[in-house]
C-alpha cells in the first residue's frame, strides 16, 4: 500500500487488515528496522527523503488533528481587509475554511480545494490563478499560473510543502508546484510556512522557498521521542525564523499590522511566538521567585489579623 499510494495512515492500514492501530504500529516499527519504510506521525511512508510526492487522499489522513490546529493558529495572523495567497495543500486547505470568517479579505490562489473552501464565504473575493490543472493535488501549475501572478503584491503568502529543514528551507517533490510557490513567493512581503512536526527535518527534491524568506513557521510541538524535529525547530529558530507551537495553550494570536512596503524580515532578536521544547514556560502575572506574597491569617499585621480586630470592635460597641 505505501509502495502504491506513496503514504499510509494507521487506521487505514487497520482497517484493511482488520486488526488494531497497536498490532499495525509495532508492525510498522519493523518494516522501518528492515529500511522498507519511514514512520510518520499517524503513518508511513516510502524511505528516504527524496520520495515522490503522494496523493492528497493519502495526505489528508496524517496527522490530521495537528493540521487543523496549525490552521487555527495561522488564521490569527489574517485580519480584516488584507490580501493574502494561499498555496495549495492539506494545511492551507484547513487554513482556508477558517479564513472564510474574515471580511473584507482577497485570497488569492492556485489550489481548487482552498477556492472551494472560501466559495461561499460572501464577504471573501477569491482570484484564481491561470494554468494546468495537476490531479494529485488539484492546483493549478505550469507557465500560465506563474504569468499571472506577475505584478501582484500581498501582504503575506501561506504556503506548505512535503520537507522543511533549516539548511534548504522548503520543499516539494514536485517541480511545476515548486516553480508556482516560489512565484507565490515573491508576489508576498512575508512568507508564512505551514507545516506540522512530521515535516521537520524531511528534505525532498525541489526548494520551494529558502530559510531566508521565511519569515514565520506555524507547527505544532514535535513529541518527546522526536528528537530530529525538536532540533530542526531550534535551528530555524536560530536562523531567525519566527515560531507559532499551534496546540500550546497559548492565548489567540492578533493579527500583526501589514508588513512593511520593503518586505523581509523586521530587525532584532526572533520573536517565538510559543516556548520552544525544553524552554521553560513563564505565567504572565506571577510573582517573582521569592517576591512578595500574600500572608494569611498568620503574623502580625497580616490580613486575618486585621479582620478579627475589626469584629471585636463591632461586637464591643453592640454591646454598649
Amino acid at each position: 500500500m505505501v509502495r502504491a499510494n506513496g503514504a499510509v495512515s494507521l487506521r487505514e492500514l487497520a482497517r484493511v487488515v482488520q486488526t488494531s492501530e497497536v498490532t499495525v504500529r509495532r508492525d510498522v516499527r519493523a518494516l522501518e528496522a528492515e529500511g522498507l519504510l519511514d514512520r510518520r506521525h499517524g503513518g508511513a511512508v516510502l524511505p528516504g527523503g527524496f520520495t515522490r510526492e503522494s496523493g492528497f487522499p493519502q495526505k489528508s489522513h496524517l496527522a490530521s488533528a495537528e493540521k487543523t490546529a496549525i490552521a487555527d493558529l495561522a488564521a490569527g495572523l489574517v485580519g480584516e481587509g488584507e490580501a493574502v495567497v494561499v498555496g495549495a495543500g492539506t494545511t492551507t486547505q484547513e487554513l482556508a475554511r477558517r479564513l472564510a470568517r474574515v471580511p473584507g479579505l482577497t485570497v488569492v490562489t492556485n489550489s481548487l480545494l482552498v477556492a472551494q473552501a472560501l466559495a461561499h464565504a460572501n464577504r471573501v473575493e477569491v482570484v484564481m490563478t491561470g494554468g494546468t490543472l495537476r490531479g494529485s493535488n488539484y492546483a493549478l501549475v505550469g507557465s500560465g499560473a506563474e504569468q499571472s501572478l506577475q505584478g501582484l503584491r500581498v501582504s503575506r503568502a501561506f504556503l506548505s510543502g512535503t520537507g522543511l529543514t533549516a539548511e534548504r528551507g522548503l520543499s516539494t517533490s514536485n517541480m511545476l508546484s515548486a516553480s508556482v510557490d516560489r512565484a507565490l513567493v515573491q508576489a508576498a512581503a512575508e512568507v508564512v510556512v505551514l507545516a506540522d512536526h512530521t515535516k521537520l527535518g524531511s528534505d525532498t527534491m525541489f526548494q520551494t522557498v529558502p530559510t531566508d524568506l521565511i519569515t514565520r513557521l506555524v507547527t505544532d510541538e514535535p513529541p518527546a521521542h522526536e528528537e530530529r524535529a525538536a532540533g530542526e525547530l531550534q535551528a530555524l529558530a536560530d536562523q531567525g525564523v519566527q515560531i507559532s507551537l499551534a496546540g500550546s495553550h497559548q492565548p489567540p494570536a492578533e493579527a500583526p499590522p501589514p508588513p512593511p512596503a520593503g518586505g523581509g524580515r523586521s530587525g532584532g532578536g526572533v520573536r517565538r511566538e510559543a516556548p520552544l521544547p525544553g524552554q521553560r514556560r513563564t505565567v504572565h502575572g506571577a510573582p517573582p521567585p521569592g517576591g512578595p506574597q500574600l500572608r494569611g491569617g498568620a503574623g502580625p499585621g497580616s490580613l486575618g489579623e486585621q479582620q478579627l480586630g475589626e469584629r471585636g470592635r463591632m461586637a464591643d460597641l453592640r454591646r454598649r
